[in-house]
């Protein structure tokens, strides 16, 4: 048998005895302590030992089913109700007292145990962080700890504290710590065991009965903060700007409510902020999607339980850092040669990577454009590679140029989301070719072009260059043609020196790509037409005596020319001689053919190597008929008395021996005099020279600065030469033309010698210089003018700016269009005699313009006083020139504002300088613009631009007045008149045309009455449009025309009238048919006006001068189209006054006898009579009309003309139709029927 010997269990028994009378608790509590337990007890069979018996627990009865429990010494609570018990309400206020804790009744435990560190209170005390509000007024003495109230308020509150909480399990102490303003916060720190909600809220409750009143301590304010019991847990780790972040926030007990901070500032829920609070598993979650680097910063969440009398608050807080998700690019944008052979071989690598390696990221390539070239994705470590593969057949030439577009997106796997382009632009190495117009050789002064084309079309920009030598020249590309499809530029060449010898290189740009193609041209030596000094110019020659004829040239530019003297179209040998500093070709000319006067012309022509010539001006050599006498006859020439003889300018001591221009020799007395001297001084042929070196040259544009400092210098110096020789003048301004065409850079010191050469031409030692060249009516006050148009107009702005420069004379202001500009173009401008122009161009303009468009005005104080001048207007202001560098076809309205220099002047006009009229000597012209007058001002509004001014005139008007309303008055009377004369001509035509005679007569009076009608109504309408200053171009052209047409008609038909009326005296016994009669008068009256008038309009409107530029009347300054007026009507005036002659001498011619007093009266009658009749049906009145064209003629016969013949209808009325018998017996006849019948009979018998 197995006896084990195991130790014997134990059991602790917990006995509740019940007493129903208190005072019996002390007397068993020591029965019990003093009991022995030494005989072992049996207990339901089985032995049992009492080893020990203990009192744990006291409970005394505390109100109704409570009693207040008490552990004995050495008990305590067992840990799993620690947080239940609650003190007991009549013992709180006992501090001397133990502390016991309400139970419910009946009670079944569990009761005290024997101290452990597990029980209730044992273990470490927890510091609570607590504060209450004293409603007080906060004093200063509390933030001094060493103050007496500081220390009294320490005291006390420690006290009261001391006293509330010792019956919390555990407790230790409670300390005050400090105070704060906002009435009065105590902080206080709470040493104690772990104590429930509860609690704390019940000893809370207690603190103000341990307090005097005079604290009014808030019990409502209790707060604990409690920071460290919470679980804040914030995801992902590392946080991208775009990321959604969670922020999670865990506590262990229970509470009502929680919020979130960010930065102190409250977090409410948004489009962007969720916040998801579940009581059950005590968490808050507060989720930010889309996250920005303003959502860095400290987080707090904070959890809230409240009582009465405790509100305890868990907080916790984090910082939250944003970092920004930086994609960078290996490139921003690339260009890439498709063409290339390396490219074609490695293909191309694009990349974007972050600043940081994220085991989550996402990565994807997109491809946008025209060239579809894709390739592999690469990710590596924190980049993403993208190899492109790249095939010349996927970039055709004409795409070259397109950029395709390469996108990266990388994502974190959390939300946050970035792209990087990189823009590919795609080039394609262009195949080019270049051929040149000359087979690569030309002759110097001979046109070519060289042309380059390329297979890419989309090209940035194209650049000539010539090499020779070392050197290399920068062709000015402005001469240069381009064409985008196809891609061609064609450099053209209008006069070819040695400096455009080379190999020329053009160049195609696209980006940094470059393709060029090259070709060499060799420029053959062949002098300039220019250079080629012929002898003589003009001359005279006599018949069969040999005269010498010479061409000569520089002798440091000879080379082996075949030259040859072409006469009258026969080619000559030469002989060669050398001159000083000229090598001549020489022929003797002999004419032999005499038998009339004739000019021979001759010239030499210069052939060199490859064939190609160039031929002198020419020689005009006039034959002088034997018959005539030779007055003049040496070395300069021969000639008949007053030839003139033309010889160039021989100059030894110029380089090229001789200087442009010619000497006028005349004869006079048998010896040549010097009539006129029009040589060139020598450094003005010299600028003249390299002038037109400068602009034939390829660097034009890069010498043009140099050359014009030394034009001003020149011109300074040579300016009393200048003055006396109107040559020397022409030529300046030849100079300024040539050189305005040349694109200049807009540097202050390139356009101040421009414009201070301009000034010195103008200068007023010049004056006489330029009334010679008026006299002469060449072009060049109009194209001086001209040139500084151009001038302006090719400027080219530096900086994006036009600097404003003066000289004395002239000033130039402008300004460049920039993108979206809308403010207005407004210059003003003030000369030294203190006179304004004001220029305006409206943004509303402005903003129609291209940008980098330049708009440049020049104001002239001067230059306008050379141009030609109206005899009756005078410029009364400035001149002001406004230039625009973007063609325009459209309208461009511009404003100017001009000062009066005269203010005795009227009737401003605005008008503009057209360098077109006056066969391109160029007039003012008003066309485009209104006129606005304004006290000292003319405000002048145009539609387009161009140089500007006011003309106006003396006063006049009481002049034009008067004569004017005698004009209208007599028009107006005539009108009438000749509307009763036609009515009266149809009211008896059957009465009065019995005979042909009487017929024709009629007939011409009918038809110049109504010429005249329709030809005054036109009259008054213009004169009308005139007034009104409302003129039509087109309007004035066809009322001009049907004036024209008419008054003409009128004319011929009082020829007809005065021819029928000089056949009837003359040819009595002829007899003509009525039908004859008839077609000549018509075809008189009205086909040989018409063929007139047409003939003149076509050949002179095309000129723009058919019409004057005042009146709507035929133009006599710029193409003498008056004269298709005046010489008809003359002719027929002189014609009618000449018939007018023969009848009256047929009237005076005597009949058989003498003839009485009473016939010699009757024949004067007679004659008077005939004169007042046939004066205004021959229109002999229009002979004072040679009067009234005579300068400076008498106002007195202006004012005869005007009244005879704006009153020609009334005294045909008059004299033609009411003085006629006949006309005036069938009026009569015709009131009466009877008497009409009566006549009728007779007439019939008749």
């Amino acid at each position: 048998v197995l006896i084990l010997d195991l130790p014997l269990p134990e059991y602790t028994v917990d006995i509740e005895v019940s007493l129903k009378d208190s005072s019996y608790l002390d007397p068993i509590k020591d029965y019990f302590k003093n009991v022995s337990l030494t005989v072992p007890v049996n207990i339901s069979n089985a032995q049992t030992t009492v080893s020990n018996i203990s009192i744990t627990t006291v409970c005394l009865p505390s109100g109704e089913n409570n009693s207040c429990c008490f552990c004995e010494n050495g008990y305590a609570w067992p840990s799993t109700v620690c947080s239940d018990v609650m003190p007991c309400p009549s013992l709180s206020l006992e501090p001397a007292l133990p502390c016991g804790y309400t139970q419910k009744m009946p009670f079944y435990g569990p009761y005290c145990e024997p101290q452990t560190e597990d029980s209730c209170g044992m273990g470490e005390p927890i510091v609570m962080n607590m504060s209450v509000r004293l409603d007080t007024e906060f004093q200063d003495d509390l933030k001094d700890s060493s103050s007496v109230l500081y220390q009294k308020y320490k005291g006390d509150l420690e006290k009261a504290f001391n006293a509330s909480y010792r019956c919390l399990p555990g407790f230790v102490s409670a300390t005050v710590m400090g105070f704060s303003p906002g009435s009065v916060f105590v902080n206080y720190v709470v040493r104690t065991g772990a104590a429930s909600f509860t609690q704390v809220g019940d000893s809370n409750r207690a603190v103000p009965q341990f307090l005097d009143s005079s604290y009014q301590l808030n019990p409502s304010t209790f707060t604990r903060v409690i920071t460290n019991q919470t679980k804040f847990t914030v995801k992902p780790s590392n946080i991208f700007e775009g990321d959604t972040v969670t922020l999670t926030c865990e506590i262990n007990s229970t509470f009502a409510n929680a919020t979130w901070y960010h930065s102190d500032q409250p977090i409410s829920t948004s489009s962007r902020y969720s916040i998801e609070t579940v009581l059950a598993t005590r968490r808050s979650i507060l989720k930010i999607t889309n996250v920005t680097m303003k959502d860095s910063g400290s987080y707090r969440c904070i959890f809230i339980l409240s009582s009465p009398f405790h509100t305890e608050i868990h907080t916790a807080k984090e910082t939250v850092s944003v970092f920004p998700l930086h994609v960078t690019p290996n490139f921003e944008d690339i260009d890439v040669t498709c063409n290339s052979p390396e490219v074609q071989t490695k293909g191309f690598l694009l990349s974007c990577c972050i600043d940081r390696h994220l085991k989550s990221l996402k990565v994807s390539w997109k491809v946008n454009g025209t060239i579809n070239i894709t390739g592999e994705s690469i990710l590596s470590g924190n980049c993403t590679g993208y190899q492109l593969n790249i095939n010349e057949s996927l970039c055709p030439p004409e795409k070259s140029g397109a950029v395709t577009t390469y996108t990266c997106e990388l994502e974190t796997g959390h939300g946050a989301r970035r792209t990087r382009s990189i823009g590919v632009t795609y080039l394609r190495k262009a195949h080019i070719t270049i051929s040149s117009s000359t087979n690569s050789t030309v002759s110097e002064g001979y046109a070519f072009n060289v042309t380059c084309e390329s297979d890419v079309s989309n090209y940035d920009s194209i650049s000539w260059k010539i090499q020779s030598g070392d050197g290399t020249k920068t062709v000015d590309c402005d001469m240069c043609v381009k064409n985008e499809f196809p891609a061609t530029s064609v450099l053209t060449v209008k006069s070819a020196t040695q400096d455009w010898r080379g190999t020329y290189i053009c160049t195609f740009s696209q980006k940094n790509l470059e393709s060029s193609a090259n070709v060499t041209i060799e420029v053959i030596s062949l002098p300039l037409k220019q250079n080629i000094l012929i002898d003589p110019i003009t001359t005279s020659i006599q018949c069969e005596v040999p005269h010498a004829l010479e061409c000569c040239i520089s002798a440091k530019t000879v080379r082996d020319y075949r030259v040859t003297f072409v006469v009258q179209q026969n080619e000559f040998q030469v002989e060669k001689r050398k001159k000083d500093n000229l090598f001549c070709y020489m022929y003797n000319h002999t004419e032999k053919e005499c038998k009339k006067e004739k000019e021979v012309v001759a010239y030499c022509k210069f052939i060199n190597h490859i064939g190609q010539g160039v031929d002198s001006e020419h020689m005009r050599l006039h034959l002088i008929p034997g018959k005539k006498k030779i007055s003049c006859s040496d070395r300069l020439g021969t000639g008949t008395e007053r030839a003139t003889l033309i010889k160039p300018c021989c100059d030894v001591k110029s380089p090229k021996g001789f200087t442009r221009g010619n000497t006028t020799y005349q004869c006079i007395n048998s010896s040549w005099r010097v009539v006129r001297n029009d040589c060139l001084s020598g450094p003005i042929n010299d600028l003249l020279s390299s002038a037109e070196s400068l602009v034939n040259s390829p660097e034009a544009k890069a010498q043009l600065p140099s050359y014009l400092a030394q034009l001003k210098e020149q011109t300074g110096k040579e300016l009393t030469t200048i003055s006396n020789s109107s040559a020397n003048l022409g030529a300046i301004v030849t100079i300024l033309d040539m050189i305005s065409s040349i694109p200049a850079e807009a540097e202050e010191l390139t356009i101040q010698n421009f414009l201070s050469t301009v000034d010195l031409v103008v200068n007023d030692s010049t004056t006489e210089a330029w009334k010679n060249l008026s006299k002469e009516n060449t072009r060049q006050s109009s194209l001086l003018l001209q040139s500084v148009e151009n001038f302006s107009l090719r400027l080219q702005p530096v900086n994006n700016t036009i600097p404003s420069v003066s000289a004395n004379t002239i000033q130039l202001q402008g300004a460049v269009v920039k993108e979206n500009n809308n403010t207005d173009y407004n210059k003003d401008f003030r000369s030294a005699e203190n006179l304004t122009v004001n220029v305006l161009i409206s943004g509303t303009e402005i903003q129609t313009l291209t940008q980098n468009s330049t708009i440049v005005s020049v104001m002239y104080s001067k230059l306008g006083c050379i141009l030609p001048q109206n005899r009756f207007e005078y410029m009364n202001g400035l001149l002001i020139t406004t230039t625009l560098s973007n063609n325009r076809s459209q309208k461009f309205d511009v404003n100017m504002t001009f000062a009066k220099k005269n203010l005795s002047l009227k009737m401003p006009k605005c008008v503009f300088w057209n360098f077109t009229l006056n066969n391109h000597r160029g007039d003012w012209d008003t066309s485009g613009c209104t006129t606005t007058e304004s006290g000292n001002y003319v405000i002048c509004s145009c539609n387009h631009l161009t140089s500007f001014s006011i003309l106006m005139s003396p006063d006049r008007s009481s002049e034009v007045s008067f004569e004017a309303y005698i004009s209208y008055v007599g028009l107006a009377i005539s009108i009438v008149s000749l509307v009763v004369c036609i009515i009266i001509e149809s009211l008896v035509w059957k009465y009065v045309t019995n005979n042909t005679t009487s017929y024709m007569r009629h007939v011409c009076i009918l038809n110049i009455a109504t010429s005249l009608l329709i030809a005054d109504v036109w009259f008054i309408v213009t004169a009308s449009i005139d007034q009104n200053q409302q003129r039509s171009r087109d309007i004035c052209i066809m009322a001009t025309f049907f004036i024209h047409f008419f008054y003409l008609c009128v004319f011929f038909w009082m020829l007809s009238l005065g021819l029928i009326l000089f056949y009837r005296l003359v040819f009595i016994l002829h007899n003509t048919s009525k039908t004859a009669q008839k077609a000549v008068a018509f075809c008189l009256g009205y086909v040989c006006p018409f063929v007139i008038a047409v003939t003149t309009i076509a050949v002179t409107l095309p000129k723009n001068n058919y019409t004057r530029k005042d009146v709507c009347w035929l133009n006599w300054k710029d193409s003498k189209a008056l004269l298709a007026f005046v010489i008809p009507a003359l002719i027929i005036v002189a014609t009618n006054l000449f018939i007018a002659a023969v009848v009256i001498i047929k009237i005076l011619r005597p009949t058989i006898g003498d003839r009485s007093s009473g016939q010699e009266r009757k024949s004067l009658f007679q004659i008077g009579k005939s004169v007042a009749i046939l004066t205004p049906l021959l229109g002999l009145t229009w002979g004072f009309g040679l009067a009234t064209i005579i300068k400076n003629s008498h106002r007195a016969f202006h004012i005869v003309f005007a009244l005879l013949n704006t009153f020609q209808g009334f005294f045909i009325l008059v004299f033609g139709t009411l003085w006629d018998k006949k006309i005036q017996e069938a009026l009569l006849k015709r009131n009466s029927s009877s008497k009409w019948s009566s006549q009728q009979s007779k007439v019939r018998t008749l």
